[in-house]
């Protein structure tokens, strides 16, 4: 559907006169989107194999993170929806007060193309469990798998309770003019703050999940072997393309060589010896990402890697040794390159950290609690994840978001219902023991006012 043609009044209309509110229709909708993953689970894999030429596995673990979503929506939305009782201050009894979670209206979901499928619908089960309906945006550099949910997203919803809209950036300003209740965006920092603009003009809430440069910090306690297997599976999962994947690797002195050797060894066992051949890696989504990742690598000491082919898209797994100031330290690298940078201790790697943006996650990779416990009291970021990454993504009952320049807000599970819902504040009272205490004349009540109110 062009942005021309897409009509929110309706969509605003139907949350308004109360139909999404009940539970009914709200499951409803959530088993048309189950109905829509099961009944095209080969197209919209064989859909990401020809967007991002993902492996099978990587593509069937990206439709089966949104059934997570959808199962636990499904098993916890009476209990999200119920109202919440609030206790009442004994000088306003009679009476009783409850909270009670009511959808916003229509929304818009933009996504992004590294997980074009699982990040659309993700928001969309959220959405949908909050009583609302949903204009979504796919990424314009995932064509297929775009086309393919408009053509389902049409057959499977009516068009007042969910539709696409493709197109590029044009058509992204476009939808963001419209008077949507809430705004969904998942994407890079500088889209991000172009979103957030154009919704403040309007007052819409916006909900930003972005990224940022995920520290891998490893400790001379480490399990050496299940540690770089780990970094290696997280880093080169998608390419790369990741927003929580580990972005670089700070490692004490003692422990870089043998770590280097350890990631080296985990890349060749996962992809074999020409990763190029292997079924298991995925590609760079186009030419203008390769040519910014191959830029990355000037001046940095390639370690294991490093073999590229621009028409094939295909950057192989790529391990280097550069200093802070190499421009892969400068961003978000967002590609099959981790490097690993020295440091003496955990303070000095915390002291690192702390200097720049808040990452999306943190991976610690040590056995002492007390490691962790520094990490979580001297750090700020989205998440933290001990000896292990990116797993915390897809735990749908674990809220995910960013802090600072990572994003704000939050998704997953009823995180995500809570932030497609007002909460509604509701008092009710009798009309028995109306005390004249409250109205005027006041005389001398202000005593007593002091008295009770303090």
């Amino acid at each position: 559907m062009a942005v021309q043609t897409v009509q929110i009044a309706p969509m605003r209309l139907l949350v308004a006169q109360g139909h999404s509110r009940s539970l009914a229709w709200r499951l409803g909708q959530l088993e048309r989107l189950r109905l829509l993953l099961t009944g095209h689970e080969e197209q919209l894999m064989a859909a990401l194999a020809a967007d991002l030429g993902k492996p099978e596995f990587e593509a069937y673990l990206e439709i089966s993170i949104v059934r997570d979503e959808l199962n636990l929506a499904k098993r916890q939305l009476r209990h999200w929806m119920a109202p919440k009782p609030m206790q009442l201050p004994l000088v306003y009894q009679p009476g009783r007060a409850w909270v009670q979670p009511q959808p916003l209206g229509c929304v818009l979901v933009i996504a992004p193309w590294n997980y074009p499928l699982m990040l659309l619908l993700k928001p969309l089960v959220s959405a949908l469990a909050a009583g609302n309906t949903a204009v979504l945006k796919p990424s314009e550099l995932a064509p297929h798998v775009g086309s393919l949910l408009a053509q389902l997203v049409a057959e499977y919803f009516d068009a007042s309770v969910a539709t696409v809209v493709q197109g590029g950036i044009d058509a992204a300003q476009a939808l963001l003019k419209l008077p949507f209740n809430h705004v969904f965006f998942i994407g890079g920092a500088e889209a991000g703050r172009q979103v957030l603009k154009a919704a403040a003009a309007q007052l819409i809430p916006v909900t930003l999940e972005l990224g940022g440069k995920n520290p891998c910090i490893v400790l001379d306690d480490a399990d050496l072997e299940v540690s770089a297997k780990r970094i290696a599976w997280g880093k080169f999962f998608n390419a790369g393309q990741s927003c929580v994947a580990p972005d670089h690797v700070l490692v004490t002195p003692g422990l870089r060589k043998p770590l280097e050797k350890a990631i080296t060894a985990a890349i060749a066992a996962f992809f074999g010896p020409d990763p190029s051949l292997s079924s298991s890696y995925g590609r760079v989504v186009n030419q203008g990402q390769f040519d910014r990742l191959s830029a990355l690598l000037e001046g940095a000491e390639l370690i294991c890697g490093g073999e590229r082919d621009r028409q094939n898209l295909y950057f192989a797994p790529t391990l280097v040794a550069c200093c802070e100031n190499h421009p892969l330290m400068q961003a978000e690298i967002f590609g099959p390159l981790l490097p690993l940078l020295e440091v003496a201790d955990l303070d000095a790697a915390l002291s690192k950290l702390n200097q720049g943006p808040q990452p999306l996650a943190i991976y610690l990779f040590s056995r002492s609690g007390k490691a962790q416990s520094e990490v979580l009291q001297s750090s700020q970021s989205g998440g933290v994840v001990f000896n292990d990454v990116i797993l915390q993504a897809g735990i749908a009952s674990l809220p995910f978001g960013g802090v600072g320049a990572s994003g704000m807000g939050y998704g997953n599970g009823r995180s995500g219902f809570e932030t497609f819902s007002q909460q509604r504040s509701v008092l009710q009272r009798p009309f028995q023991l109306d005390l004249p205490f409250r109205y005027p004349p006041y005389g001398r009540r202000l005593s007593w006012l002091r008295h009770f109110l303090g």
